[in-house]
């Protein structure tokens, strides 16, 4: 992650812009290992807590994840893009790693159903906030040649703690009870990511924005009548709403449907996990040296792959299987959006265009996992939930195939004299 854009230079010795890009990459590796990692990805290992505890079902569990999604998106998704490209990554970042750790704080001590909406409201809060879209445009702007392989490392921190989540919940649930083990890893989240990030710097010295003073930018207009940025929002949503209606429901259908035990369910999401850290690094790789579009297909048939195993998951070797391929798919599927936005409209606007396309997102990725969890509860299996989740899936492959594979095929209409516009390359 060396090789990166050298008018990031301000003037100072390459060794000390290597150790500021080395900080930045450390800072969104802990960032995205605690928000997304443990308390995007470890919620869903409580969730049977609160059916078998509180008598609510599945469909009611999953729906906080839902509701409070389809809120906050909307409300303040492209606010939040407009302030980290307007005044930085680094506030976002800071907010989002607090309202994270208030959020399972929070979720450990209520037993009613409308305190338990309202923490995950702050948990759907901390994801825009200090989730994806702050660090894929921080990566971004200290990070050109090898923004492939620093996005990886970068996204491999929620691999890591989605590895690790399983394993320390069960275990401070066995040791604590399941509403300690929840707080413990709220206040695990904001000692761990809060450090780095307050001493972030949203800019490599000398540069005034994340393109440079000298380049001009495309307009959001611009970008909202190209028809190319709806085919990557589909691709995007239909691709997270399968791998959301997946994660969220997996412990539900491995622990109460088939009833495997705590102990072997919590060491197969964390080979997922682990299998999802090769996915990272093994994509960033190839979006270095291949087209993306391509590794973006890749990433989305394997998914799509995936996803049939789960109704022969009760055959030997079937949930290893599994594991393996869905957390290799898992691992490239939210790192290469950015990387194929930037590529697409330029990385001075990423914020606001990841802002839009993060939105619908977590629209689909609130949606699926409650359409599946409701499928279940009234039909008595998972198998119609599975379906359409792998019917979404093969659209998102579907959609990204349409994406264009030529720098011409790319551009944006260029805008009345007297503008200017970057031109879309991919």
């Amino acid at each position: 992650m060396r090789d990166v854009n050298p008018s990031a230079n301000d003037g100072q010795s390459s060794n000390r812009v290597s150790a500021r890009q080395i900080h930045v990459a450390a800072t969104s590796f802990f960032a995205l290992f605690s928000i997304v990692g443990l308390a995007l990805y470890g919620l869903p290992f409580f969730y049977d807590f609160f059916v078998t505890d509180y008598g609510w079902s599945r469909g009611t569990v999953t729906s906080g994840n839902a509701i409070s999604k389809l809120i906050v998106g909307p409300l303040f998704g492209f606010v939040i893009g407009w302030i980290v490209d307007r005044f930085g990554p680094r506030r976002m970042m800071i907010s989002g790693i607090l309202m994270a750790g208030i959020a399972l704080v929070g979720l450990s001590l209520t037993t009613s159903l409308w305190a338990f909406y309202v923490f995950y409201l702050f948990n759907a809060l901390a994801y825009v906030a200090g989730g994806p879209l702050p660090n894929q445009v921080l990566i971004s702007r200290w990070f050109d040649k090898a923004r492939g392989r620093a996005m990886g490392f970068a996204y491999v921190g929620i691999a890591v703690g989605g590895t690790v989540v399983p394993l320390l919940a069960h275990w401070l649930i066995q040791s604590f009870g399941w509403t300690i083990a929840l707080r413990t890893i709220g206040f695990l989240i904001v000692l761990i990511a809060l450090p780095l990030a307050l001493f972030i710097k949203d800019n490599p010295e000398g540069r005034e924005g994340p393109a440079g003073p000298s380049q001009p930018v495309v307009s959001i207009k611009s970008i909202l009548t190209n028809r190319y940025f709806y085919l990557l929002a589909i691709g995007s949503m239909c691709s997270i709403a399968a791998v959301g209606g997946t994660n969220q429901n997996l412990k539900l259908y491995l622990s109460l449907d088939q009833g495997i035990s705590q102990q072997q369910v919590a060491g197969l999401i964390s080979l997922l996990m682990a299998s999802s850290i090769a996915g990272r690094l093994l994509m960033g790789w190839l979006a270095d040296r291949f087209h993306r579009k391509y590794v973006m297909l890749l990433i989305y048939a394997l998914v799509a792959a995936a996803i049939p195993l789960l109704f022969v998951i009760d055959r030997p070797g079937m949930p290893y299987l599994f594991a393996v391929v869905f957390g290799i798919g898992l691992g490239g599927d939210y790192m290469i959006i950015p990387l194929m936005a930037g590529d697409l409209f330029g990385v001075r606007v990423l914020g606001r265009v990841m802002g839009i396309i993060l939105t619908a997102d977590g629209v689909a990725e609130a949606t699926a996992p409650w359409l599946v969890a409701h499928l279940r509860d009234i039909s008595g299996s998972y198998d119609p939930g599975f379906l359409l989740l792998i019917a979404l899936a093969v659209l998102g492959a579907v959609a990204v195939a349409f994406l264009p594979r030529s720098r011409q095929e790319g551009r944006v209409d260029t805008p009345p004299s007297g503008q200017e516009a970057e031109v879309v390359t991919v």
